[in-house]
């Protein structure tokens, strides 16, 4: 474990004892959900993972250092309106540290650093991809890469449905990552429970889950992607989706928006122009996967 970061007492307890701990991103709270709501859900996914008998570890890098749990006035902090966190990627991680600014992890280096503390599980929302074009842009997110080099399972509701999925699946079957499909032999896209693609693999329990990431470990350095659908209930109508997709696929164009800040646009208008419906399914599915990972966390513990 790297002397760069600092644990939280509750969570080097819990890696001491052997006990279940299932790390979070910062970067859903920072800059995916509004100011209030953010700290809401910040407070329920922690509040999920207690309940189902793990130790959550929120993880930011705030003035230089990198905080693998967070203290309730550093989750103020990170979700307050005012925070101006950097939005930091695994690449970002040695700038960040080194000049000491403060940032919140996306899903590459929460992976990272959750795999560094010695925790092998981390709920998210979406899993970043291959961008459409990726052929021409070389477009393609680092959450895949890091994904190939590191331990962590990752329990997510596939990628959005923006991304070029094909590719995506095929980046991960090239970085030897298992797609493992929850009650489901579809692969998800995010607001929507089937993206029409298929998953590898399909596990129906969080035991069976359990087995598969412990027997993956004996074998292989890459992470697990185990895609969590959307509950049912809160997953976005087909055909409001797919104007939305549309309607912000062109908003980008027109303004030029490309690379890195493609995904906040789309999102943004998907968050004003759904009158929020698109905030309810980001919040109802995230903390979904967070109870699904602490499940399979317990499991494996």
């Amino acid at each position: 474990m790297t002397t760069a970061l600092s644990l939280h007492e509750e969570v080097a307890s819990a890696l001491r004892d052997g006990h279940p701990v299932v790390a979070l991103e910062s970067t859903i709270l920072s800059h995916g959900l509004p100011p209030g709501r953010n700290l809401d859900v910040a407070r329920r996914l922690e509040r999920v993972v207690r309940d189902g008998g793990a130790v959550p570890a929120t993880i930011a890098v705030l003035d230089g250092k990198v905080v693998v749990g967070l203290s309730p006035a550093e989750l103020e902090r990170v979700c307050a309106p005012d925070a101006g966190l950097d939005k930091l990627s695994l690449r970002d991680l040695g700038p960040a540290i080194g000049l000491g600014r403060s940032g919140a992890t996306t899903v590459a280096s929460t992976s990272a650093l959750a795999a560094a503390a010695g925790i092998g599980m981390f709920a998210t929302g979406g899993l970043g991809g291959v961008h459409v074009g990726a052929a021409q842009s070389w477009d393609v997110s680092a959450d895949l890469g890091v994904l190939a080099k590191v331990p962590t399972v990752v329990v997510c509701s596939g990628v959005k449905s923006v991304l070029d999925i094909p590719a995506t699946l095929e980046v991960l079957e090239t970085n030897s990552v298992p797609v493992l499909g929850y009650r489901t032999d579809d692969f998800p896209a995010f607001y929507l429970r089937s993206s029409g693609h298929a998953v590898g693999w399909r596990v129906d329990d969080p035991k069976q889950a359990a087995a598969v990431v412990a027997a993956h470990r004996e074998y292989a350095g890459s992470g697990v992607l185990l895609a969590n659908p959307i509950p049912e209930e809160s997953e976005m109508d087909r055909e409001l989706h797919d104007r939305l997709l549309a309607e912000g696929l062109a908003l980008v164009e027109a303004q030029g928006v490309h690379g890195a800040d493609v995904t906040p646009v789309l999102l943004e208008h998907f968050h004003t122009a759904s009158a929020g419906v698109s905030i309810d399914a980001n919040e109802a599915l995230v903390l979904n996967n967070a109870k699904l990972a602490t499940e399979v966390a317990v499991a494996l513990a």
